[in-house]
């Protein structure tokens, strides 16, 4: 099995087993409707990233750094984005939801307890604690509003094959 890595709060890295390289349906269907020709090109991604990403401030000086990040870990074509490389973008550094920060920019010699850290607990609850449902939407909005740690309660899904975010067991 393929081993993939991730960063956590842009700092520890977790890696977890993959038990397919191929990527979603999903992500193959936004592929095949923002490609030509099995590859991605530069205007094409900027459709995608205004279009899809919600990125309006986006222009092809924003892509062209893309490409460009991403042909230094080998999932690029000069023609453009393949398949695979237009999934790794979206798992990418390079596609944070929130751009990293560079550098440390607050005094942090106090101790941890003298620090806000605006987090969202249960984020993809649509209402309440005991009776909502779990949605994308809320999670969205607390991004919107600036949190940044947003916890999901996974649980096998009833196939066993994939994660679920849902509240409780």
């Amino acid at each position: 099995m393929k081993k993939e890595s991730f960063k956590v709060c842009f700092c520890c890295v977790r890696s977890f087993k993959v038990k397919s390289s191929e990527p979603p349906e999903e992500i193959k269907n936004l592929f095949h409707e923002y490609s030509k020709d099995e590859r991605m090109s530069a205007d094409e991604l900027l459709r995608f990233v205004i279009q899809v990403q919600g990125e309006k401030h986006a222009d092809i000086s924003h892509v062209k750094d893309i490409f460009h990040l991403l042909k230094h870990h080998g999932v690029f074509h000069p023609r453009g984005l393949h398949l695979e490389g237009f999934y790794r973008y979206l798992l990418s550094d390079f596609n944070s939801p929130l751009p990293p920060a560079r550098e440390v920019w607050q005094d942090m010699n106090l101790p941890l307890s003298h620090y806000f850290l605006y987090t969202g607990h249960n984020s993809y609850l649509t209402g309440n604690q005991l009776n909502s449902d779990s949605s994308i939407v809320p999670i969205v909005e607390a991004l919107r509003k600036g949190v940044r740690v947003i916890e999901l309660d996974l649980w096998p899904s009833s196939s066993g094959k994939e994660a679920e975010v849902r509240h409780g067991g």
